[in-house]
């Protein structure tokens, strides 16, 4: 019984959860570029991975990164996408800006 879950209370109704805000893992210093194109019928994306940045920040940086290439994209589970195959261009836009940066797989 101590893993129950009060869901309803007569007196004040749903009980709602509070949830904490997800906390992802600190990185090594190194921004990772990473082609994936699995669950995407083929299409090529560029994921970024393995930077220290708000959620805030993460999405400026996108916006700024997705204006430079010209493609749209998104800012998914901390980690930044940018459609097509970028990965050249986007090394150097995060050199730029003092990111180290690897490219990762083929």
């Amino acid at each position: 019984m101590s893993d129950s879950v009060l869901v309803y209370s007569t007196e004040s109704g749903r009980i709602k959860e509070e949830k904490a805000p997800l906390s992802r893992p600190k990185s090594d210093g190194v921004v990772r570029i990473q082609r994936q194109t699995s669950g995407r019928k083929g299409a090529a994306v560029s994921v970024i991975s393995g930077l220290d940045l708000s959620d805030e920040e993460l999405k400026k940086l996108a916006t700024a990164l997705k204006k430079r290439c010209g493609t749209g994209g998104s800012v998914k589970n901390g980690n930044i996408e940018i459609q097509g195959e970028k990965r050249d261009l986007l090394k150097r836009l995060l050199e730029e800006k003092g990111f180290m940066v690897k490219l990762v797989g083929g």
